[in-house]
């Protein structure tokens, strides 16, 4: 695994990853780079809603295979290599527990008493009629409701697997980063549930804007420790924690970046949000749905909706990512709309960074779409052409955000809002009768008084 770390990779990459730090802060710019293998997707029949091992993974049938993590030319292992050793552990661990039929009973009783799961697919009437034209004809629109998880989320899916896994491995420390504090309430609620010690670092600013989830941090037990900056500060800092106390802490990511097996793991841990709407589709109108809808930040709740449907070419993925004032203002977090290929926090993938391979410092209205980067197979997905990515600005976001909450009655989160902002754009394009799911990946009561504030001075 050790040559995977520095293969076909500028020498320049590996003079930064010294002991303690090179994983939180190498990043090297590559530009756009070579093309990626042909995607051939294939039909396949309706699973049951179990996971599947790593090795066995749904590209297995197309031409592109994943080895050791890569999707095409993205993800990899760009990391030190005292950190091997640690995450070859962790990749043995991942697959044991995926063939453990005791941590999967665990596990199924944990989604359904703990977290609440399945969620809703929910038809929003209202938005429906919404979008029809003046014949009365349009898209037919669901919401997967993931804001109904316990902490309001789709962070808690992989929280709670990835918690029971530290605890498996003998480690008494979990240590995370959050954005908007989503992935920091998941986090300490699952350690709390198993008597583990919990870190969470946050971004200064982050803290100022999301301050309720980080009361409710505190109230579940963790130690919350701020961070000069924004998300892409407090991981690179929660890494560094982690690295500085290998034996006993664990490094709990919430998002599908990072190096292997860190973005399998928490694809396949959000995989169930796919697979039960999957189910849902067929019981409702029994057939699949014809679009999914997620917004795009580094990429989580997306993989999770999409990673049942990638072999679905009949299914169109289509993600949204964060435009913040604009595409050419320079204040937005739209990776893979604006961003070149390069290697951040240990993986390859697309990210915003200047002409020097600088990261740049992204921008949404939605706190947890600021991230300079972006999982590997939405990398590969996009490259390849499987999926489909587009953006919304602030505004758009904030619009969408009150327009669920006056004709649905739901809170969506604004990093979800995104999601649910392209509507306008897309549902004049599609035909009558046409299924589409938006994934409602959180609760929005933590973003209520930015959008009650949000001016009309702001920029767009």
């Amino acid at each position: 695994m050790a040559s995977n770390v520095v293969h076909n990779i500028n020498a320049a990459v590996t003079n930064q990853l010294d002991a303690t730090r090179g994983i939180a802060r190498s990043h090297v710019k590559l530009g756009n780079g070579i093309g990626s293998p042909t995607f051939t997707p294939t039909k396949k029949p309706t699973p049951a809603l179990k996971m599947q091992p790593v090795i066995d993974d749904h590209h297995k049938n197309s031409k592109q295979t994943i080895h050791e993590g890569k999707f095409g030319k993205f993800g990899g292992k760009f990391v030190p290599e005292s950190l091997i050793t640690c995450l070859a552990k962790l990749e043995a661990e991942f697959n044991l527990v995926l063939n453990d039929s005791k941590f999967q009973e665990e596990l199924e009783v944990a989604l359904r008493d703990f977290v609440g799961r399945e969620t809703p697919l929910y038809y929003a009437e209202r938005l429906t009629r919404h979008y029809k034209d003046e014949e009365g004809k349009g898209p037919e629109i669901y919401i997967k409701r993931e804001d109904l998880n316990h902490c309001g989320a789709h962070k808690m899916n992989n929280a709670i697997a990835q918690v029971m896994i530290a605890k498996r491995m003998g480690r008494r420390r979990v240590v995370a980063a959050t954005g908007a504090g989503q992935h920091g309430v998941a986090t300490a609620a699952a350690c709390a549930k198993h008597d583990l010690e919990c870190t969470i670092f946050m971004g200064s600013e982050d803290i100022k804007k999301q301050s309720s989830n980080v009361v409710l941090i505190k109230l579940l037990g963790a130690q919350v420790k701020s961070v000069e900056g924004n998300f892409k500060d407090a991981s690179s800092e929660a890494i560094r924690e982690w690295v500085g106390n290998l034996e006993r802490s664990y490094y709990l990511t919430g998002t599908v970046v990072g190096p292997h097996p860190c973005p399998a793991m928490v694809r396949e841990f959000q995989s169930v949000i796919g697979k039960e709407t999957r189910k849902q589709a067929m019981e409702k109108w029994g057939g699949l749905p014809d679009v999914l809808v997620a917004c795009i930040g580094s990429g989580s709740n997306a993989l999770g909706l999409f990673n049942e449907f990638i072999n679905e070419e009949d299914v169109r993925l289509i993600g949204v990512e964060a435009a913040g004032f604009g595409l050419d203002s320079g204040k937005h977090s739209a990776t893979l709309s604006k961003g070149h290929v390069g290697v951040y926090h240990g993986a390859l993938s697309y990210l915003l960074q200047d002409d020097e391979g600088q990261i740049l410092v992204p921008h949404s209205v939605g706190v947890g779409l600021e991230y300079p980067g972006v999982g590997p197979e939405l990398s590969f997905l996009k490259e390849s052409g499987r999926a489909e990515f587009h953006t919304a600005i602030d505004k758009e976001a904030v619009e969408a955000y009150k327009r669920v909450c006056r004709l649905e009655g739901i809170f969506p989160s604004l990093e979800a809002s995104h999601a649910f902002a392209y509507l306008d754009e897309l549902c004049p394009t599609l035909t009558d009768g046409c299924k589409v799911v938006v994934n409602c990946s959180g609760r929005g009561d933590k973003d209520a008084a930015i959008v009650f504030n949000y001016g009309h001075h702001q920029e767009c």
